[in-house]
């Protein structure tokens, strides 16, 4: 998690909260209203105030030597004179990063385990699955973000055939990081729909994910259910995507 804000318009703090990177923070500071000496008069990091140099117009927190390791918790609290305001020219270095390493990850009784290290900051680890000739995501956990090994699980469902499982994150440079793919053959019955001309509702042999698109590619229902009520639709052909398939039904 990344986060700035300041207390107020004028006379108060700027707070940022993040995770160390291995970048230190640069703050313009301006004059005091007064007149006499600059703006910034107290800067914190985690509590403790800090050693910089912070009498001059622009300067640096520096936070190397706080000894922090990779992706650990920082709260940054820049205290400031009424009538001035500081600016921190690079907030964003505090922000977590797509850095995570896959140290091991598989389907055990249809649930996704996986075990990571090297995380930089807390992100949502986002779970997909290739169905329908892309990558659906199909679930989230957050991530710790600290260092050292982590194991996270979500429960998945499968459907019928070849399934292929990965997670990512994606940082606010929109870098992605992927795991391997996960693929294991999944022995049960291929899902089938009871007729593809229907009035009031699609029925599957069995529960499975299903998404619906008109015919302009427009999404009009998606789930997980044996039966779709789709009375309310337009009559005309529609788009079927369920278990691991791809077709058409008409709404009559």
């Amino acid at each position: 998690m990344f986060s700035m804000f300041a207390a107020s318009l004028f006379a108060g703090e700027i707070e940022i909260n993040g995770s160390y990177q291995g970048d230190n923070l640069y703050v313009q500071n301006p004059y005091a209203e007064s007149g006499v000496g600059f703006c910034v008069f107290e800067v914190m990091v985690n509590g403790q105030t800090t050693t910089d140099e912070i009498n001059s117009s622009s300067f640096e927190i520096d936070l190397t030597v706080f000894r922090f390791a990779i992706g650990e918790p920082v709260q940054v609290v820049i205290k400031y004179k009424e009538g001035c305001q500081p600016a921190v020219i690079n907030p964003e270095v505090l922000a977590p990063r797509a850095s995570f390493k896959t140290i091991d990850i598989a389907v055990n009784q249809d649930n996704l385990i996986w075990k990571t290290n090297h995380e930089a900051g807390s992100l949502p680890f986002i779970v997909e699955q290739y169905r329908w000739n892309k990558w659906v995501q199909v679930g989230s956990v957050n991530g710790k973000g600290v260092p050292g090994t982590h194991e996270y699980r979500i429960p998945v469902r499968m459907h019928s055939g070849e399934n292929r499982f990965r997670v990512r994150q994606t940082d606010h440079n929109n870098k992605r990081q992927l795991s391997p793919e996960v693929v294991l053959e999944k022995n049960k019955p291929v899902v089938s729909i009871a007729s593809m001309k229907v009035e009031d509702s699609l029925v599957f042999s069995e529960p499975t994910l299903y998404e619906i698109y008109d015919i302009q590619g427009r999404i009009v229902f998606k789930g997980y259910d044996d039966s779709v009520i789709v009375q309310g639709l337009e009559r005309g052909d529609y788009y079927l995507n369920f278990d691991n398939q791809m077709s058409i039904f008409t709404k009559q």
